[in-house]
């Protein structure tokens, strides 16, 4: 996945989305809501690493149900 700079609008629409498919207790769930409200490089950079940690089809359902 390209390096992409993520507003953090769309990290809370993520985090959502996310919350949905995986748990609102999930790790990633709960670094994307921290980052999208902190807005703190650290908190980006953690909730961006452990979103491409993700399995594919997780993140491509979450990316998905943001494009709908």
């Amino acid at each position: 996945m390209d390096e992409i700079a993520i507003d953090r609008e769309a990290m809370g629409q993520l985090a959502k989305a996310l919350a949905f498919i995986s748990g609102v207790d999930h790790p990633t769930t709960i670094a994307l809501k921290t980052a999208a409200e902190s807005g703190a490089e650290r908190d980006i950079k953690n909730a961006r690493t452990l979103f491409l940690r993700l399995k594919p089809s997780d993140r491509r359902a979450a990316l998905t149900m943001l494009n709908d």
